[in-house]
């Protein structure tokens, strides 16, 4: 058989380097370890730091190394799981939910969240903001759109503003009966808010999470939820378990 074009074309040396730097990590390093300034390390494996620059953005990007100006290159953590499948049928802020309340406000939302919650597109709904930390490190930012006819009695609560009310309406939200769920995920570039709430970049990738929560025939609440693609993935199964992959093992949790 003979070789095509593609494979007579030689590996890019960065490639080269970012596996070695991968194995590297595993063995060598710890999570939240500093390693060595650019120089040293281009000095080490024999490479000019352009190159090595290459390798790191690589390993950055895959979620293998976190690199932060005034403090430098360290291990990332593992990435977190993200579990998709469809048998976990609960309302937001139930049991070890791993989200935490930042704030609640009474906004209009959105046209294209309007038109899902089937509410018109001058009512105001209740716009939940949630934050997710894993290893001390901002990794997802939630906006959870509830209509006020899901939460009627939330009115007859002297709650304040920011997180006690957010929490206050999610409890009178789980007062619904559950009757279902679907979620789409796609891939985007983070926006603005996202950016600075996630620590990155604005275009940076992210993970776009939406959840439509079913109660009486009708849409509920919509949650969108930001990841930061880098340092999560999408696990799938009837378990609903989250594996969490870094390096050659895998572990579920």
């Amino acid at each position: 058989m003979g070789t095509t074009q593609l494979e007579s074309v030689p590996e890019p040396k960065y490639w080269h380097l970012k596996t070695v730097l991968s194995e590297a990590l595993d063995s060598e390093f710890t999570v939240g370890e500093i390693l060595p300034n650019e120089r040293d390390l281009a000095a080490r494996f024999g490479v000019a730091r352009a190159t090595l620059r290459q390798a790191l953005e690589q390993l950055e990007l895959e979620g293998r190394l976190q690199r932060r100006r005034g403090v430098g290159t360290t291990g990332a953590p593992p990435r977190m799981g993200v579990a998709v499948g469809n048998d976990q049928q609960v309302w937001p802020g139930t049991g070890d939910d791993a989200w935490q309340a930042v704030d609640c406000t009474l906004a209009t939302p959105p046209a294209v969240v309007a038109t899902a919650l089937e509410t018109a597109r001058d009512r105001a709904v209740h716009i939940v903001r949630r934050s997710r930390v894993s290893h001390g490190q901002p990794v997802a930012a939630e906006l959870l759109y509830i209509p006020v006819t899901s939460v009627p009695d939330l009115t007859a609560i002297d709650t304040p503003s920011e997180a006690a009310r957010a929490r206050a309406v999610l409890r009178e939200l789980q007062r619904l009966e559950l009757e279902g769920q679907d979620r789409a995920v796609e891939l985007g570039s983070a926006r603005a808010d996202d950016a600075r709430e996630l620590d990155r970049l604005p275009g940076a990738p992210v993970l776009v999470v939406t959840t439509r929560f079913f109660a009486g025939g009708r849409t509920a609440a919509l949650s969108v939820a930001t990841y930061r693609a880098d340092t999560c993935r999408l696990t799938f199964g009837a378990s609903g378990g989250v594996e969490i992959h870094h390096g050659p093992e895998r572990q579920a949790s």
